[in-house]
């Protein structure tokens, strides 16, 4: 099985990302002039390790680091950071509830102070506490026990991302973390079906990936009708298939590069460089697509997408440098996608069947991105955004629920 790996603008850690103001965009960018200049020595690296082990996945989160590989440490969040007031104007979510539904976000190994740096995150920006003693937080290992993993720095900063994203796009959700023993596609397809067993669980976040696989080997893990299953695309561009995301049983999720704008809306997006796309050789068509004209004779990736762009919509998170330390930076990637689309299904309510088909037959709900590319690819949609569906962004990105 090909295994993800790093195309050369992250592999060599030169993914140049833009450091926005603080408001996260500049008069030349709002009226599509050249785009502001790039943050000095400010680029983007991958937060897990990557890995040549078969049946084996990687976590999809990127962050900001200076010219030396570091994201220096920081008492308050980077002041070009997504907000969750900013994230919920943008996909128009402000005043929506999740009214006590929870989203389930599945990663690998541990993390011991996950509990402890979410409450500093919503704390920050004025979200109530969620924590285990009020019922809003749950942390479980892949079998639903309290035997938690072995930490892992760059897995525990995905959790960090997953729950702050949750979070900000529907704060009053409820969250529950299933921790898998390693990244292998078994013990993570585990943690998902222990997820999936949840009391009140309505949607299931994963943001990792690996190579094109069969549903008829790990499909059984993600087949949860009733549950919206998101996966993240992947950050290295057009591809081709990146298991999860390309079981025929998940929604998709792709990435943008989300900015504020002198628009009706008041943001712009176009596809983000990173953002994974392609076909899957194994798993077949949706059907909800058919008429779509995806160009993929099987399942298409992805079907929606969020900001995922570090530098041009990444989230301000709070995540651990150690097993006792953590700071404030600034994350993207697909990995901080998947887990906004988790949230707004929570906030819809609405995940009957089989989720992913939702989006295709409410897709004027949604905002279409029409602009960007991923790469090069032999059929156009596959790597370039146009009206309707293109593989980097699926259908387009969350107007309000109405599509979810």
């Amino acid at each position: 099985m090909r295994q993800r790996i790093l195309v050369s603008a992250l592999s060599a850690g030169a993914l140049a990302v833009v450091g926005a103001t603080a408001a996260m965009a500049s008069a030349s960018a709002q009226t599509g002039a050249a785009p502001t200049p790039y943050t000095a020595g400010k680029h983007a690296a991958k937060v897990c390790s990557a890995t040549t082990a078969a049946h084996t996945a990687v976590c999809d989160a990127v962050k900001l680091v200076d010219a030396k590989g570091a994201a220096p440490r920081s008492s308050t969040p980077p002041s070009t950071g997504l907000t969750p007031s900013g994230l919920q104007d943008a996909y128009k979510l402000t005043g929506l509830k999740a009214n006590g539904r929870t989203v389930a976000i599945v990663d690998a190994y541990g993390y011991p102070s996950l509990e402890r740096d979410l409450g500093v995150y919503r704390s920050q920006f004025g979200l109530s506490a969620c924590t285990t003693a009020n019922g809003c937080l749950k942390v479980i290992d892949q079998n639903g026990g309290t035997s938690l993993p072995k930490f892992n720095a760059g897995w525990a900063g995905e959790q960090a991302l997953d729950v702050d994203a949750v979070s900000a796009a529907a704060p009053d959700a409820k969250i529950i973390v299933v921790q898998a023993k390693s990244a292998s596609f078994a013990d993570l397809g585990a943690a998902v079906q222990t997820a999936a067993k949840q009391p009140g669980v309505v949607a299931i976040s994963n943001s990792y990936g690996g190579g094109d696989a069969d549903d008829a080997t790990y499909g059984a893990y993600y087949n949860h009708p009733g549950i919206a299953v998101t996966a993240s695309t992947g950050d290295n561009g057009y591809q081709g298939g990146s298991y999860p995301a390309s079981s025929s049983y998940t929604t998709a999720v792709g990435g943008t590069s989300l900015v504020a704008a002198s628009n009706s809306r008041g943001w712009s997006e176009s596809v983000w460089s990173g953002a994974g796309s392609g076909c899957s050789t194994y798993n077949t068509a949706l059907s909800a697509a058919s008429s779509f004209d995806t160009g993929c004779s099987k399942r298409a990736m992805a079907d929606v997408s969020a900001a995922a762009d570090p530098g041009k919509g990444g989230m301000a998170i709070y995540y651990p440098t150690s097993r006792t330390a953590s700071t404030w930076a600034q994350f993207g990637g697909t990995s901080e996608a998947a887990p906004i689309i988790a949230a707004v299904y929570a906030l819809s309510g609405n995940t009957t069947g089989y989720a992913n088909a939702l989006p295709y037959g409410h897709a004027s709900s949604l905002f279409d991105v029409t602009s960007g590319s991923n790469g090069s690819c032999p059929t156009t949609q596959w790597c370039n955004a146009r009206t309707g569906w293109d593989g980097p962004t699926g259908l387009g990105t969350p107007n309000g629920a109405g599509a979810f």
